[in-house]
């Protein structure tokens, strides 16, 4: 092609070539075995500008090669670069894969239980790492030119998104920031914060995904294509991707053949050639199980495949499913090579543990390439399931969504069983953020030449709504940023509170709601111009409609305000009912799914907490625990009893009844249905409305009968025009008030925090007390809580395993609440300390109700859960893992996690407890060694 240049041409390109070649840029792009993507260039580019860059591309996309850019850049340069992550095992990952490259020498590592050469010039760390060495002032910091934040679009997580914000506003002006994201639909908007707290940033956005991806349904024998592609003019015009007409008709086919009793035509049933056609299409369409999945994807050269399941226990049954189902996806050399990997991985975990964690069936289905992976699981075992799917020695994977989260597991295909979810209060549709993150897993660069997408066919699947979930980009970056007391009293310390003030006024999401005040305002301008016209549609001739519909109006609100006060007197009786149960009355539950004869176990009075145990302490009035004739043990809710309960029977409820027991529960349901089960309740007697006796609606009544309007013909019109009227200017009203709320609003909250802690004598004026730099030391959700907890000296005198059970009140939260039975805890002294945490956090959640401190906003402290403390107590111990497991009845990843999170905080305690007159410390310090053992000490690095 140089041929064809002339000798002007040929001379300004090798002058660019020159130009490259002096560049950093061109000996890094020489370490690697192909070409850089136009997008990786342009931000490695600007990297070496000098400039900041945010790169938003899809999974898989190759963007951690600007990351490795920068650390490259570091070395060069003689700087350091730090390389941050949201969790432990990416960090994992990222070290290795860079110890590699550069060398174990020059690389380190920083998470919550892991430290490696952390004096390195490249250090990989978790984010909260990094965070946490920003407010301590850590010498670490010295030389410090370079911060990658991979997968930096977690600032969007609600519980620890703001620890990304806080990084990115106290880092110092001379670091370098690389922020790597998934695509997100508002990346501009991003960068352009960016570049107003960070300075000089270049945004760089790649939609296209390496590796094509072709989206498909299966639903019986066959695998459908998602979209049709189709051109307009004869193949000569435009060309359009429709959804797939054959799954369209395969769809109103299975909505057709359901028979309904009520279908009746003209009186007869549905004529036997419209049943004998349902149950023809009955045989063409169903959901395929997940053995004939995996079948089906083998045979069609679709391996490896991950499955998402969005529960941990249906992973682990799919596997033993496939297994069942007599599955080999490996050959005999295969095998031999999966056993060798998975025993010298797991050679340092003593036989009598691999029996309690199910590694015998594990292996089985290692060898036979199929494999579950969530978070229930041991770390360990995690790892290897990693290692042997990118080495292609398993090649089908059940997992929950927790792989999509930045690990490097790429695969040909992604399967998803189902498009709902439980994201921990309901089932849930993904969204097609979550859809795109889930399916970008499918295609691997540089060995698939395309990926795939599976979804399940499901009764009632909608082929439009799913085209449009796979068709759809659209996925917002959201700020979750909230102050809190460690975060206000490590600001305050560092710059004072006005300047902390201001900084938090720089954050992302102050950013977001000073923008979208912009567009509300542009709103409460359209209302205004709105009213005017509704003002001249209601006018009427007679007299001052407005005046008319502010009277009725205040009829009506007048008939509301007393309908309120009834069902809150009955509300009222109704709970004072309930506040004279006591254990062993029979009563019967007015309304509610557990209507009927019901035993009261426990009258659930909001009296406080007992005995350590998790009581309860209800705002909504007391919530008795009650046994139904049908044998359930439910803890009932004041909705259950919109009138009234009396005692209709008493009997004795045994000391031997085990509300987990169904035996237990059958014996008692059976006499209960003995002893009452003849009792007729009394109806209950409705009263006469307060209404018909009030003198202010009788006023509001005969003025409306004399105001001239009343005998207007055209009354009921104006009024409508009234009726809009006044919701449009309500509704203006709300605008102005969410503008006004919308300003300084993060640093109003901090206000609010800032003036407990005064009170609480944390700061005074600009000075942090010596409470207040304990409480710097504290991180976590409950920072308050532990500090109360240490200036209490509630732990004094406490051993360090029930520190450990104590400590895990902290950290630990059920997957979902079970109000039913109160947990087991420790007895003795930690039993008393429990008891007194949560006396501890009652007096703060009060504080924080003073203080306007809302924890519906994120801010503010939940209260402490003690469904670890045994657990905690048992294994700090020294008990066997087995005892431990099934007295949790827990996972084993779970039980490895909770207890890493126990030993960080425990070595937060330890470092911020009082070093004279204390035992916290020591015992704190302990209790990290009881833990720190066995299985938790299993994990690995890299």
């Amino acid at each position: 092609m140089t041929e064809d240049l002339s000798p002007a041409e040929r001379y300004a390109a090798a002058r660019v070539r020159a130009a490259e070649a002096a560049t950093a840029l061109a000996p890094f792009r020489a370490m690697y075995d192909f070409d850089l993507d136009p997008f990786q260039i342009e931000a490695c580019q600007a990297l070496e500008a000098g400039k900041g860059v945010l790169v938003a591309a899809p999974t898989g996309s190759g963007k951690t090669i600007v990351g490795e850019f920068a650390v490259h850049l570091a070395l060069e340069q003689g700087r350091k670069c730090f390389y941050t992550t949201p969790i432990k095992a990416l960090s994992n990952q990222k070290y290795a894969d860079l110890v590699r490259r550069h060398g174990a020498d020059r690389v380190g590592l920083l998470t919550g239980d892991n430290s490696v050469n952390a004096d390195a010039p490249v250090v990989v760390m978790t984010t909260e790492v990094l965070r946490n060495m920003l407010y301590a002032g850590s010498q670490a910091l010295r030389g410090l030119g370079y911060v990658v934040m991979d997968e930096v679009h977690y600032l969007s997580d609600r519980f620890r998104g703001a620890v990304w914000e806080e990084v990115i506003i106290h880092l110092p002006d001379s670091v370098t920031l690389v922020s790597l994201s998934a695509t997100v639909s508002n990346a501009e908007e991003f960068g352009d914060w960016l570049d107003t707290v960070r300075g000089d940033t270049e945004v760089i956005v790649s939609e296209e995904r390496p590796v094509p991806l072709w989206q498909h349904v299966m639903a019986g024998r066959r695998m459908y294509d998602l979209f049709e592609e189709s051109t307009d003019h004869g193949g000569r015009g435009r060309t359009r991707r429709e959804v797939n007409p054959d799954l369209v008709r395969l769809a109103r086919m299975e909505n057709q053949r359901g028979y309904n009793p009520r279908d009746r035509r003209r009186g007869k049933m549905v004529r036997e050639a419209d049943r004998e056609r349902e149950r023809r299409q009955r045989s063409r369409i169903w959901t395929p199980g997940r053995a004939e999945v995996i079948d089906r994807l083998d045979a069609e050269g679709l391996l490896p495949a991950i499955t998402f399941i969005f529960s941990r226990a249906a992973c682990e049954a799919a596997v033993q499913q496939c297994l069942h189902a007599g599955l080999r996806l490996n050959d005999e050399a295969a095998r031999a090579t999966v056993r060798e990997i998975v025993e010298e991985r797991t050679a340092s975990i003593p036989t009598e543990d691999l029996h309690v964690l199910g590694y015998y069936e594990w292996l089985e289905g290692l060898e036979r390439g199929i494999a579950a992976h969530h978070a229930g699981m041991l770390p360990t075992f995690k790892e290897v399931v990693e290692e042997l799917f990118v080495r292609g020695l398993v090649k089908a994977v059940f997992a929950t969504e927790t792989l999509a989260l930045g690990i490097n597991m790429p695969a040909r295909s992604v399967v998803l069983e189902k498009l709902v979810k439980w994201n921990g209060e309901q089932h849930a549709d993904i969204t097609p953020g979550e859809y795109t993150q889930l399916t970008g897993r499918a295609g691997r660069r540089g060995i698939d030449v395309e990926g795939h997408a599976v979804v399940l066919w499901q009764r009632a699947m909608d082929p439009g709504a799913l085209a449009g979930l796979a068709g759809t980009r659209t996925y917002p970056l959201r700020s979750s940023f909230k102050p809190s007391y460690n975060m206000a009293v490590n600001l305050v310390h560092q710059f004072g509170r006005h300047r902390s003030r201001e900084l938090l006024e720089t954050s992302f999401a102050q950013f977001q709601a000073d923008r979208s005040v912009v567009g509300i305002a542009r709103q409460v301008q359209r209302n205004e111009e709105g009213l005017e016209g509704y003002r001249e549609g209601m006018t009427c001739h007679l007299g001052d409609f407005e005046e008319y519909a502010r009277l009725r109006r205040e009829l009506k609100d007048r008939e509301t305000e007393l309908a309120k006060q009834g069902a809150s007197q009955r509300r009222a009786a109704a709970a004072a009912s309930l506040e004279r149960l006591k254990p062993g009355d029979v009563i019967h539950v007015p309304t509610g799914k557990f209507a009927g004869l019901a035993l009261v176990l426990d009258p659930g009075l909001p009296a406080g907490r007992t005995n350590g145990h998790r009581g309860f302490e209800h705002h909504d009035g007391p919530r008795p625990l009650v046994l139904t004739a049908e044998r359930q043990v439910k803890r009932l809710a004041s909705i259950d009893f919109p009138v009234p309960v009396e005692a209709l029977e008493r009997m004795r409820v045994p000391k031997s009844f085990n509300a987990r027991s169904p035996q237990s529960r059958r014996d008692l349901a059976s006499a209960l249905r003995t002893k009452a089960g003849h009792i007729v309740p009394e109806r209950h007697r409705k009263q006469r409305a307060a209404a018909a006796d009030d003198r202010e609606i009788a006023r509001l009544r005969t003025e409306l009968r004399a105001h001239p309007c009343h005998g207007c013909d055209e009354r009921e019109d104006h009024a409508r025009w009234a009726e809009r009227y006044h919701r449009l200017q309500r509704d203006t009203h709300q605008l102005e008030r969410r503008i006004e709320g919308r300003t300084n609003t993060i640093a109003r909250t901090f206000d609010r925090i800032v003036a407990l802690l005064t009170e609480m004598d944390y700061l005074r004026g600009e000075e942090v007390t010596e409470h207040g730099r304990r409480l710097a030391r504290l991180y976590g959700e409950l920072d308050l809580l532990a500090s109360e907890c240490l200036r209490d000296r509630v732990w004094e005198g406490l051993g360090p395993a029930e520190l450990a059970a104590c400590v895990s009140a902290l950290v630990y939260e059920a997957r979902q609440a079970d109000d039913a039975v109160a947990p087991k805890v420790p007895g003795g002294r930690a039993k008393e300390a429990l008891g007194e945490m949560i006396r501890i956090w009652g007096r703060l959640d009060a504080l924080e109700e003073e203080f306007k401190i809302n924890q519906a906003e994120g801010v503010g402290q939940r209260e402490p859960d003690l469904g670890f403390a045994w657990a905690a107590h048992q294994w700090a111990s020294g008990k066997a893992l087995d005892e431990v497991l099934r007295e949790a009845e827990m996972p084993a990843g779970d039980f490895v996690r909770w207890c890493k999170q126990v030993i960080d905080v425990l070595g937060q305690v330890a470092a911020a407890a009082p070093r004279e007159n204390s035992t916290v410390a020591k015992n704190a310090r302990k209790a990290v060694d009881g833990l720190l053992r066995g299985v938790v000490a299993y994990s690995s690095v890299g």
